[in-house]
C-alpha cells in the first residue's frame, strides 16, 4: 500500500527534527572519541560538498583542497594565541579565498586533465614552500596550535557544515547554478549566450575555498602538532573527490552519503584492520565505481524503487 505523500513528508520532517536534536545535543553525552569522530565527519562533509559544488557541476576537477585546508590550519597555528578563535577561523577562510582567487585567475582558463594537474601541483608547491620557509628562515619545522575543547570545535564545524549546505543548495537552485551546469555541459555554448564563465568559475571556486580554509582553521585546534606535510597532505585533495564520486556526483544527497559512508568505513577498518584497511578500502571503492556508477545514491534510489529500472 502506498503511503500518502503528506504522511511521508510529515514522517521525514519528524525524523529530521529528531536527528537535529540528537546532533545538537551530542556533546552533552558523547565521549571525546565520538566527538572527534563527528568532528572528522563534519570536516569531510564540508570539504566534499564544497568541492562538488564547483567541480561536480562544472567538470573542472580541482585537487587544490589541501592547499586551502592547509592555509587555514597554519593560520590557527600562527595566530592562535594572538586573536579570538572566531576571528582566526574567519581569517583562515579568507586566506583560502584569497589564494583561490589568485589560483583561479591563473588557472581557470585551463581545462581537463591540465587543470587537475595544475591544482595538484599548486598544493604540493605550497607544501614545499612552507617547509622551505620553516627550515631555512625560521630554523624550525612544525608548530603547536592552540587546543580547544572538542565540544567547541564540534559546534563550530556543525555551523560551517550547515552554512555549506545552505550555500550549495542556494547556488544549485539559482540562475548561477544553472549557469554552472551549462559550463559543465558545454562551456563554449554558455559563453556564447552571455554567461561570464570565467568570473562565475572563479567566484564559485573561491567560495568553496573559504569554507575549506575555515574548516582547516577549526580542525587545527584538535591537533597537538602540525607541519607542512600534515597540513597540506594530498589526502585532503583526493578524499573529497572520492567521496563525491562514491556517493553520487550528481546530487547533494550523494555527496553527503559518500562522506558519511567513507568516514564510518575508514574508522572501522583503521581500528580493526590497521595493516590492511587501505587494501580493503581500495577494493570497496573499485567495486562501487565499477558496478554502481551512480554511486551510493543510485543504489539507494534503486532499492527505494524496488530494484526496477536503471537509475539515472
Amino acid at each position: 500500500m502506498d503511503i500518502p505523500q503528506a504522511t511521508r513528508k510529515k514522517s521525514l520532517l519528524f525524523i529530521g527534527i529528531l536527528l537535529t536534536i540528537g546532533v545538537v545535543t551530542l556533546p552533552q553525552y558523547a565521549s571525546d572519541y565520538y566527538l572527534l569522530f563527528f568532528n572528522n565527519l563534519f570536516m569531510y562533509l564540508i570539504l566534499t560538498v564544497s568541492w562538488a559544488t564547483f567541480s561536480g557541476t562544472t567538470g573542472y576537477i580541482s585537487l587544490a583542497s589541501a592547499a586551502f585546508f592547509g592555509i587555514g590550519m597554519y593560520v590557527t597555528a600562527i595566530l592562535g594565541e594572538k586573536l579570538p578563535l572566531p576571528l582566526i577561523i574567519l581569517i583562515g577562510g579568507l586566506g583560502g579565498l584569497l589564494f583561490a582567487l589568485l589560483a583561479g585567475f591563473a588557472s581557470l582558463r585551463i581545462r581537463g586533465i591540465y587543470f587537475a594537474i595544475f591544482t595538484l601541483g599548486l598544493s604540493e608547491s605550497l607544501k614545499h614552500l612552507v617547509n622551505w620557509w620553516e627550515t631555512n628562515i625560521e630554523h624550525t619545522v612544525g608548530r603547536w596550535p592552540i587546543a580547544v575543547d572538542h565540544a567547541v570545535s564540534f559546534y563550530i564545524l556543525l555551523i560551517i557544515f550547515v552554512m555549506t549546505l545552505i550555500a550549495s543548495s542556494l547556488i544549485r537552485k539559482s540562475k548561477f547554478g544553472l549557469a554552472l551546469r551549462g559550463i559543465g555541459e558545454e562551456e563554449e555554448a554558455a559563453d556564447h549566450i552571455g554567461i561570464n564563465v570565467t568570473v562565475l568559475k572563479i567566484l564559485t571556486f573561491a567560495g568553496g575555498a573559504f569554507l575549506m580554509g575555515a574548516t582547516g582553521a577549526t580542525i587545527a585546534t584538535q591537533k597537538g602538532y602540525i607541519d607542512s606535510g600534515s597540513a597540506f597532505d594530498m589526502f585532503y585533495s583526493f578524499m573529497p573527490a572520492l567521496m563525491a564520486l562514491f556517493g553520487g556526483i550528481e546530487t547533494m544527497l550523494g555527496w553527503v552519503l559518500g562522506s558519511v559512508f567513507f568516514s564510518i568505513i575508514t574508522e572501522l577498518l583503521q581500528t580493526r584492520f590497521p595493516y590492511y584497511y587501505m587494501l580493503i578500502f581500495g577494493v570497496v571503492v573499485v567495486v562501487v565505481i565499477l558496478f554502481f556508477p551512480s554511486g551510493l545514491f543510485g543504489v539507494v534510489e534503486k532499492w527505494r524503487k524496488g530494484g526496477g529500472g536503471q537509475v539515472e
